[in-house]
This record gives C-alpha cells, structure tokens and sequence, in this order.
C-alpha cells in the first residue's frame, strides 16, 4: 500500500485506498491529483515525493470527500503548494463541515463529525484560474458529488475519481454514494468513450475495458431503482424505505451509512419523481412516496 507505480512516461499512480495520481511536468516538479484520506497519507505522500527528489507544485482535487481531500493540509503546510478544485467543492475544502451537514440534512451531530466524513481544511483555488502543465486536460465527471472533475495527463491516462466503482465495491456495498443520480449516469454515458485508454477510477484497479466498469455501475444504478419502485408498491416513508433498502442488499446500518445511504437513496427518489415514475406526497404529516402505476 503507497506504493508509486509507474503507467507512463510521465504518470503514476499511488496505490491508496482511495488512489492518486503524480504528474512529473520536469526532472523535479510534479502535481498531485488528489491526496488521500487524512495527515497520515499525506506524510505518505511527502516520503514519496522526496524519495524521488520531487518538489510538489499543486494538488488537483477530482472533488472534497474527505478521503480525497485529506491529506491537503499538511502537504499545503509542510510543502507551499497550490491546491485546485471546482468552485462548489472548493467550498467544502476549505469548509469541511459542510460534507456531514448536506449529508446529515442539518448540524451533525459528534459522530459524524469524524475524519471519515470531515477533512481538515485547506486553501483552494478555482481550477479554471489554474496554469496547468501543458497538454493536462480536466474532464467534467458530474453526479458522484457537487461538481467532480477528472484528469487527462499528457501521456493519455485518465484519472476518473468516483465516478465509477470497482465491481469487488459494487457487489459488497451495493450502494455507492450517489448526489445526481441523471448526472451520475450521463457521466458513464461519457466515460464510455475512452475505452482502449488507461483509465484509473479512485476506487478500482486501472484498466483500458472501462466500458466493462461502467456496465457493472450502470447495472447497479437501475437494480436499485427497481427496487424502490417494488419497495414503494405500497406508500411508505423515508425511513421505512430506507430499512427495507437495507434489508434488501444485506447491509449493515450505522451513522455513516445512514447518512451516506440515506443521501443516495433520496436522490434515487427524487430521479424517480422528476421522471415521473414515483409520486410524493404528505398524509398525517408523513411525506409518503408511491410507485406510479404502468399502463
């Protein structure tokens, strides 16, 4: 684990839990796409970088979950260098509070205000203000969070953060966190495109089938949305869809999945309302969802 594999000329990758990329732009500069998890990754980082006589310029992040936003402040404080982002998750880097309140729906309570969904804060700057190395390219990944970007290096490897998850994820969660689920499956749409180039997803190992990987995610995505649609046959509120979600896919409930969950499968409603597959409405003050019957 943290180890630095070379793809390309100029391309690595460190293998994370959460994987990042390296840039070398000459002998001795490099830009970092995304940082890991938390303080310890990025003491990891800073091994690796100067284990190869490298002097990091900037840190792109792909978007500020935490486990990708990390380890920012202490290589922004140790080392001087820039990070950029977009500028909805720029808001979120340096405010990180705001991820456990927009998933919670209010102030988290101290469970959740834990590394796993609060980073420390850092300095960002708007991506498009950014002089990147020459021939680096962002690519637009919208519906995994706010405004997620992508990175295309120079030698052609491409950086996907989350917008897709590895099978071996899929299949035992079940459930990837999702904010704009119409978004989310537009951006397989696109990413289909760059099969026969190497392609690194956050979360998978890195692959040139990556139609293969977005048919696994696809696949999931409508499972799901079948599912609510048999689960909402009856009316049923949030909560009660949500255990039986749970139930479903044999997963195991606590604070973090509650929330991270909870939030993914408010957005799957809210496709399926505007889509006009399920209605909502309110009875004895429960907001109430139910399937809209087929003709």
């Amino acid at each position: 684990m943290y180890e630095l594999v070379q793809v390309a000329a100029n391309t690595y990758y460190i293998n994370s839990p959460s994987k990042m990329g390296v840039y070398r732009v000459s002998d001795d500069d490099v830009w970092l796409i995304d940082s890991g998890n938390d303080k310890d990754a990025g003491r990891k980082v800073q091994k690796i970088l100067e284990a190869q006589g490298w002097k990091l310029t900037a840190i792109i992040n792909t978007h500020s979950n935490a486990d990708h936003v990390g380890g920012n402040t202490l290589l922004q404080n140790r080392l001087g260098c820039a990070v950029y982002s977009t500028p909805m998750e720029n808001a979120v880097i340096e405010a990180p509070i705001l991820e456990p309140s927009f998933l919670y729906g209010g102030y988290p309570f101290k469970k959740l205000r834990s590394k796993f969904l609060m980073a420390t804060p850092s300095k960002a700057q708007d991506i498009a203000g950014a002089k990147l190395p020459e021939g680096m390219e962002i690519l637009p990944l919208g519906g995994h969070f706010w405004q997620m970007i992508g990175v295309k290096t120079p030698d052609d490897v491409y950086f996907l953060a989350d917008c897709i998850f590895g099978e071996n994820i899929v299949s035992k969660y079940h459930v990837s966190f999702v904010y704009d689920l119409q978004a989310f499956l537009d951006t397989m749409d696109y990413v289909e495109q760059f099969q026969g180039k190497l392609c690194i997803p956050a979360h998978a190992e890195p692959t040139t089938d990556v139609c293969a990987l977005v048919k696994v995610n696809r696949d999931k995505s409508m499972e799901i949305l079948d599912k609510l649609l048999e689960i909402c046959q009856e009316p049923k509120n949030f909560e009660r869809i949500l255990q039986e979600i749970f139930v479903s896919f044999d997963l195991t409930m606590d604070y973090a999945q509650y929330v991270l969950i909870g939030s993914t499968i408010r957005s799957y409603l809210s496709y399926l309302f505007d889509n006009g597959k399920i209605e909502a409405y309110v009875e004895d003050n429960l907001l109430l969802w139910k399937t809209v019957p087929t003709v």
